[in-house]
């Protein structure tokens, strides 16, 4: 490491952790790592939960009701970060959380749970946002990427130990503590927030676009990508209609919540929250098949198959790191490298999904696609903050939120798309290698589109 890379993460470390903004970073980190304990742990405690409430024939509606809540609460949060400032959302968005939280410990029915699984993913939904937009008020430009780094490694260990510890408290204390044990640790979070929030400025509001169309929008796109999500994961002539319903929703709102010409492409802000999209929606688009391969083409256990994307969260986490130490280097080399890595990695995946590959390829294969998105998710949060007006912050982050979230939707449906047509869970290889192959041509597309870009002409 040079002595300017050393004086720069000298620098980022003291900017992060100094007395100033210490209260602040641990307490952006201790939500997100809360909301990344709470996700991962409820897959492994569902079946009890389900089992004990009665509501295995409704065993994937906590997901939806959270997603569609997350989409809302991420545009609506934009909006009032926007008007009001991110300390509005970071007031109320934690206390949403934290009273899902509650609500799912103490749940007696399928109805309450659902209640609080919407709760959930309105208060994550709103935080998420917010946290975006504090970091750009807070950490001056080349503190960015380092703060992005950090709350990138806040996954690392909820991924790591998360499912694992969630079966543990499930077995020995019951499912509602999975909820229940995280409730202090939520406060604790809101509680370190409150000084830096105290002194934030109220945004100036004169001249400003009042966007009266976004709580409908948020709606629409709340209705519509669980909609679409479920028609393309579920396919039969019932849900192609609901499918379509969808698409009728979502196709207008989508025109109003991201910005005029990303789905094109177009230079600048909106090239940037596609590549999210892209990005989000390849990597994802594979992720959502690797255990499945592991375990219907070489047999092993579901904790061995799932092992693949513990490595890939470490991967994430360490390119995090690295990037966040070189605020010099451009965002968007960054992120074209990013695209390459991935497209590699996820084109080599073919060598997993087919029966006379090795198994134990996944986990470093992964580990490589996880480096690529840590190289470049933290420089397009970066980016994106750096070309919005600062008046617009909250809307750009609830853009890159909306991109992930339709391209990984959109991409894992086409995948259980082609599962269905072309193969079975049972032996999904005549699947799972166009779906390897699809995705790296997405990632590949991005790495084109970004081909001749740079922080200055993106």
């Amino acid at each position: 490491m040079t002595a300017t890379e050393t004086a720069d993460e000298s620098s980022s470390r003291t900017q992060l952790w100094g007395p100033e903004n210490r209260a602040t970073t641990f307490g952006m980190l201790l939500l997100i790592t809360i909301a990344a304990f709470e996700h991962l742990g409820v897959s492994t405690a569902l079946p009890r939960m389900l089992a004990e409430l009665d509501g295995g024939h409704l065993y994937s509606w906590p997901f939806t009701a959270f997603l569609s809540a997350t989409v809302a609460a991420t545009v609506f949060g934009g909006w009032v970060c926007d008007r009001r400032g991110a300390r509005v959302v970071l007031m109320v968005a934690p206390a949403v959380f934290l009273a899902g939280l509650v609500v799912a410990g103490t749940a007696d029915s399928m109805p309450v749970l659902l209640a609080a699984r919407v709760l959930q993913g309105l208060g994550l939904g709103g935080e998420v946002v917010a946290i975006y937009v504090l970091v750009a008020a807070v950490y001056p430009e080349r503190v960015r990427a380092a703060a992005f780094g950090l709350l990138a490694a806040a996954w690392v260990v909820p991924s790591i130990v998360g499912p694992t510890l969630a079966g543990i408290v499930t077995e020995r204390f019951g499912w509602r503590w999975v909820f229940l044990g995280l409730v202090p640790l939520a406060v604790l979070g809101v509680v370190l927030l409150v000084p830096t929030l105290r002194g934030l400025p109220r945004p100036e509001r004169a001249g400003r676009p009042v966007r009266r169309w976004v709580p409908l929008a948020a709606l629409a796109a709340a209705v519509g990508i669980p909609a679409v999500s479920w028609a393309a994961q579920h396919p039969s002539l019932g849900t192609l209609w609901l499918g379509l319903g969808g698409l009728a929703v979502l196709v207008p709102a989508l025109r109003l919540l991201l910005p005029r010409g990303t789905l094109v492409g177009r230079p600048g802000l909106p090239r940037v929250i596609l590549a999210r999209g892209l990005f989000a929606g390849a990597f994802f688009g594979v992720e959502a098949f690797v255990p499945l391969t592991l375990t219907s083409v070489h047999g092993l256990s579901p904790a061995l198959a799932g092992l693949p994307l513990t490595v890939g969260a470490l991967g994430w986490s360490f390119a995090s790191a690295w990037q966040g130490r070189r605020p010099d280097v451009q965002r968007t080399t960054l992120i074209r490298l990013g695209f390459v890595i991935l497209s590699a990695g996820l084109a080599a995946m073919v060598f997993v999904a087919v029966p006379w590959g090795s198994p134990w390829l996944a986990g470093l294969l992964w580990t490589v696609c996880g480096a690529g998105m840590g190289l470049a998710f933290p420089s397009i949060n970066v980016l994106a903050l750096r070309l919005a007006p600062e008046h617009e912050r909250g809307f750009t982050s609830s853009a890159l939120q909306v991109s992930d979230i339709i391209f990984s939707a959109t991409l894992v449906g086409l995948g259980g798309v082609l599962l269905a047509a072309l193969a079975s869970t049972a032996a999904p290889t005549a699947a799972v290698v166009p779906i390897d192959l699809v995705m790296a041509a997405v990632a590949l597309l991005g790495a084109l589109v970004f081909r001749r870009s740079s922080d200055d002409r993106v």
